[in-house]
This record gives structure tokens, C-alpha cells and sequence, in this order.
């Protein structure tokens, strides 16, 4: 279960503001990629608080409440469709993340990011943390973030477009899925660029 170890470590080196940055929507073939910045009080208690991926979709829209509601601050971002098809999705990913910390009502002196790699010319510390959000409270809290956000425009785009059941599958490569974009084609919220290897195979 996360904790706050890695940000009582960043608390005695002297940082002040810790905040915590997670992403959600890097694998599916349609719609954004969002990231989310919180920044907890110091060793707030959240009760159930963990990796997004591994709540119930009720849980984190009950946590997403209690963090919204708790966090010295917040903030959600996405990076388009658009520059997931003109860079690539890693880069698309650090645009929202920096997003997301550019745009706390706090600015943090210190950034805790789920993974490997950094946004680029963030201008605040980092550390970087693999499988961040089962380690650390504020990674978790920003992926609860990320992910419920990220939900909640999927079922947008579901009113828009019933006919691929967005609502169902949130985007991701599920056979229901790839059975719509059969029937129906390529939607305006749908990766081109992800989808290229699944036209190659029924063009065989």
C-alpha cells in the first residue's frame, strides 16, 4: 500500500509543497492521455487510497471526492489526440503532466512522477518512482485523479458517439472495441496511429 516515506524523505531535505504526478490513458486506442498533480497535507489519512488500477471504478469516484476535497491542491490536464499523432504518446504524456503542475493553485518545490522519466524543462525537482502509485500517497492520489477524470470524458464522448460504447470499454483495445471499428470506422476521438497495425492485419 502507498504511503508518505518518499515525501517525508523530500519533508527533511526541506522541501515544502510535494506533490505527487500520475498519468492515465497511455495504452488505449481513443481519447487523451491525462495526467494529474496533487499536492496532500502532510500524512493526511485517506482511507483505501491506492493505484487506481486497482479500485473498483465506485472506490475512486468515492476517493476522488476525498482528495479533491482534502488536497492543498489539484489539477487535472490532457494531452490531444492531436499531439499524441504529431509527437508520440510518451510526449504527449509529459505535455499533460506538465500541464497538470503548471497549473496547481500551489506551486510545489518538489515533484514525485510515476515512472522512469521526466517531463522535460519542468523547472521544479523530480524524482522519478517505478510503480510510483504503490509507493507513494501522492502518486496514488494523482492517478485516482487521473484515471476518474479521464472516465468521466469517455462517457462524454459515449453521448456523442453511442455507437462504439465508449462508455463500456473507456477506449482501450477490448474485442467489443475493435468489433465497432469494424462496423462504424475510425471515429474523430480515435489514435490513427494506433490502429495502423490493426488495419495491416485485416488488409491481409
Amino acid at each position: 500500500m502507498p504511503d508518505f516515506s518518499y515525501e517525508n524523505i523530500a519533508y527533511e531535505k526541506g522541501y515544502k509543497f510535494v506533490c505527487g504526478v500520475d498519468e492515465a490513458g497511455r495504452g488505449p486506442l481513443a481519447g487523451p492521455v491525462c495526467a494529474a498533480a496533487v499536492i496532500l497535507p502532510k500524512d493526511i489519512i485517506i482511507e483505501g487510497l491506492n493505484d487506481s488500477k486497482k479500485l473498483s471504478e465506485k472506490k475512486r469516484e468515492e476517493l476522488f471526492s476525498q482528495i479533491t476535497e482534502k488536497a492543498i491542491a489539484y489539477s487535472v490536464a490532457f494531452g490531444s489526440i492531436s499531439e499524441i499523432e504529431k509527437y508520440n504518446i510518451l510526449e504527449a504524456t509529459f505535455i499533460a503532466m506538465k500541464r497538470a503542475v503548471m497549473s496547481l493553485s500551489q506551486r510545489p518545490d518538489y515533484c514525485l512522477i510515476d515512472g522512469n522519466r521526466e517531463p522535460k524543462n519542468l523547472g521544479i525537482s523530480c524524482e522519478t518512482i517505478i510503480k510510483g502509485d504503490f509507493k507513494s500517497s501522492s502518486i496514488a492520489a494523482a492517478s485516482i485523479l487521473a484515471k476518474v477524470s479521464r472516465d468521466r470524458l469517455m462517457l462524454e464522448y459515449d453521448k456523442e458517439l453511442p455507437v462504439y460504447q465508449f462508455a463500456k470499454h473507456k477506449g482501450y483495445g477490448t474485442k467489443l472495441h475493435y468489433e465497432k471499428i469494424k462496423q462504424y470506422g475510425v471515429s474523430k476521438y480515435h489514435r490513427p496511429s494506433f490502429l495502423k497495425s490493426f488495419f495491416d492485419k485485416e488488409k491481409l
